[in-house]
């Protein structure tokens, strides 16, 4: 019986000697010599971004004005206020021109920086702090305890913050100051706080590296300050970033509805809500202490976003 089937070509094989193949150095990996973890990755992402330093130097800028107006402007804000000067133009003396009672709008400006800021820092400090215990403790023990604290969350976050600071500060209005303005706003704006360490708290607690403390022996306290708390305050830190420019722009909400700062306190929102009436006949009075708020809020607001996109891995990988 005859076959049909042509013969197969066999096709040669060469391999070359173990002598000239280094079989170590093609399965090596190769590792960076640099160190790298969350933050160190988040810096090497931010430091390459306009965005991050841009922010940074209106910031820094705006805390260096609040803490040291006298550096930038050494005419008083309230001293030497002539009505015969109502609304005068820019000058050489007065370079953003003079309010309705004849006071300097850049000097204005500049020792209004402190309360603004002052509220924003004092309100991230009392609703970052609350926020964050509030959260880890529910976020780690659960149970009843997780659901008696956020359902007191929910309470206060139903609630809209403008309007509760605003029944307080009428209350309280013989004790108005910047701190009973700064309690009125942190009092109501923790919850959001809370619910993000919350969510942390949940996802970093079942990590396998958790899971080997626990089977280590190493206490429930110890495990959360040491290994939980940690990893779960990044995001925290970009919320609260966030909110610091909402607490400026509550203060200024609240000054220009005129149950904030008193009017003779030197504030942004004061000196907007003073403006109002001579946005016709003087437009830069408005315009100016506007223009400061504006640019304060929307960095503050910037700095956050790409913190937040920094230390966010995916994000990283996205761009």
């Amino acid at each position: 019986m005859s076959s049909n089937t042509a013969p197969r070509r066999s096709a040669d094989h060469f391999v070359a000697p173990v002598s000239e193949t280094p079989v170590a150095a093609i399965d090596q990996v190769k590792l960076s010599g640099q160190r790298s973890n969350l933050w160190t990755d988040a810096w090497r992402d931010l430091r390459r971004r306009p965005l991050f330093w841009v922010s940074s130097i209106f910031i820094l800028l705006f805390i260096v004005v609040a803490l040291f107006p006298t550096l930038f402007t050494s005419v008083p804000p309230n001293a030497g206020c002539q009505l015969v000067d109502s609304n005068a133009g820019p000058s050489a003396d007065h370079i953003l021109g003079l309010t309705k009672q004849g006071c300097d709008v850049y000097s204005r400006i500049v020792h209004g920086a402190g309360a603004s800021l002052a509220v924003g820092f004092i309100v991230i400090a009392l609703s970052g702090i609350t926020g964050a215990i509030i959260g880890s403790i529910a976020g780690f023990f659960g149970g009843w305890v997780d659901s008696v604290l956020m359902r007191l969350g929910d309470i206060f976050f139903s609630i809209p913050y403008i309007l509760a600071a605003v029944v307080i500060m009428s209350v309280f209005s013989a004790y108005v100051n910047v701190f009973v303005v700064a309690l009125a706003i942190g009092a109501f704006t923790w919850p959001s706080t809370a619910r993000v360490m919350r969510s942390e708290v949940l996802r970093v607690k079942n990590s396998d590296f958790v899971m080997a403390g626990t089977a280590l022996g190493q206490s429930r306290l110890a495990l959360m300050f040491k290994h939980v708390l940690p990893n779960s305050i990044p995001p925290v830190i970009v919320v609260t970033t966030l909110s610091l420019a909402a607490a400026i722009t509550a203060e200024a909400t609240l000054s220009f509805l005129g149950v904030g700062l008193p009017s003779g306190t030197m504030s942004w929102g004061n000196d907007i809500s003073a403006a109002q009436s001579d946005l016709r006949s003087n437009p830069a009075t408005l315009i100016y202490p506007s223009l400061a708020l504006t640019i304060t809020v929307l960095s503050f607001v910037i700095f956050g976003e790409t913190l937040r996109e920094s230390l966010d891995p995916k994000a990283r990988a996205l761009r």
